[in-house]
């Protein structure tokens, strides 16, 4: 079991100073609105990701009037703790691990989370973009897609410029491109596995689901490497005229419906944030699956969604299986779970164990 024993934050967002001892099974911060509440799991996905899954501009994070933030925790794995900190300037960020600094390639997966906000519906509204890094940036092939995207990059410079040297990126971007492809195709057959076990949230008879194009539905790197070839060669003219990359899975499509229809078109907003929590649930058991450790989740302001019957089962369930972070506007509701954990007032900025 991995998890976050203490948690230290400086200079984030509202949060002057803030430290607190966690619990391994359940975290309640229970405020009013705009208290910092979410800010302080915004604090613990900063330590895991070097990154907010708030916004892509992480400087915006810095507190008004402060010019650097600190975040630190100690994360315990297998009976073992290190100390993680991320410090962000307006123009840097330095990772340090056990108090040497480290490259970010060093200090990513060390501590893995998976967020629940609504802040990320633009998951299931937004372009395809955020629906691919939605998969990428919650599976165990994130290498494959930070080394895909590189090249990609290369790649894209020799179309651009015509460069003599685009033979040898056209061969590195099928090789790593069809691994992607292949890594993903399976990735999102353990989700849809995970989203056929109905949780007790989820509306009577509602369905939620997730799939790829079906040029990309094999799982097979052989065959991707092939297909994607194919496809290459075909576009080639027409992406030396562009500049740019028009085949690949950067392009790829990602489909989230509900009840057999796309969610971005025809979800309601309540279906849309449900369908959401589905996928980060589904999430947080393909990484068990997968690794045989429990990532740390982080559920923004559920009992909004939930009634109090409902929001009580999943943090039950949740927290059985690993550690959590959950926000609440409302003390009673965090009375109901107490417990399951502890319980932290968040008021102002400033955090009190209750």
């Amino acid at each position: 079991m991995v998890w976050v024993r203490n948690l230290e934050v400086c200079d984030l967002r509202n949060i002057r100073r803030a430290g607190m001892d966690l619990h391994p099974g359940l975290n309640v911060f229970v405020g009013r609105n705009a208290q910092g509440k979410t800010s302080l799991l915004e604090a613990v996905g900063l330590l895991a990701r070097g990154r907010s899954f708030r916004t892509e501009d992480t400087k915006a994070l810095i507190r008004h009037g402060a010019t650097t933030l600190l975040a630190r925790a100690s994360a315990s794995a297998d009976a073992r703790d290190s100390a993680l900190e991320v410090e962000v300037e307006r123009g840097s960020r330095r990772f340090r691990v056990d108090g040497r600094e480290v490259s970010p390639r060093e200090y990513h997966g060390r501590l893995e989370v998976v967020v629940y906000s609504t802040d990320r519906l633009r998951v299931v509204r937004g372009p395809m973009r955020d629906r691919r890094l939605f998969l990428d940036r919650g599976a165990a092939y994130r290498q494959a897609s930070r080394e895909f995207d590189r090249v990609l990059a290369q790649r894209n410079a020799a179309l651009a410029d015509r460069r003599p040297d685009l033979p040898a990126w056209n061969e590195r971007f099928v090789e790593l491109g069809s691994r992607l492809r292949a890594r993903r195709a399976a990735y999102v057959e353990r989700l849809r596995r995970a989203l056929q076990t109905p949780p007790d949230f989820r509306p009577a008879g509602e369905t939620y689901d997730v799939s790829l194009g079906p040029e990309i539905l094999s799982t097979s790197e052989a065959s991707q490497r092939t297909l994607l070839a194919a496809a290459l060669e075909q576009a080639l003219p027409q992406e030396l005229r562009a500049g740019r990359s028009l085949q690949g899975p950067h392009r790829d499509a990602v489909a989230l419906t509900v009840d057999g229809r796309d969610a971005a078109e025809a979800a309601s907003s309540g279906q849309a944030r449900s369908l959401l929590l589905a996928l980060a649930l589904a999430t947080l058991a393909v990484h068990r699956e997968e690794t045989g450790q429990s990532a740390v989740a982080l559920l923004d302001d559920i009992d909004s969604e939930l009634d109090d019957e409902r929001a009580d089962h999943l943090c039950t369930e949740v927290s059985a299986r690993g550690q959590a972070f959950v926000t609440t506007a409302h003390p009673d509701w965090a009375g109901r779970v107490s417990h399951l954990g502890r319980v932290f007032h968040v008021s102002a900025g400033e955090v009190r164990c209750a």
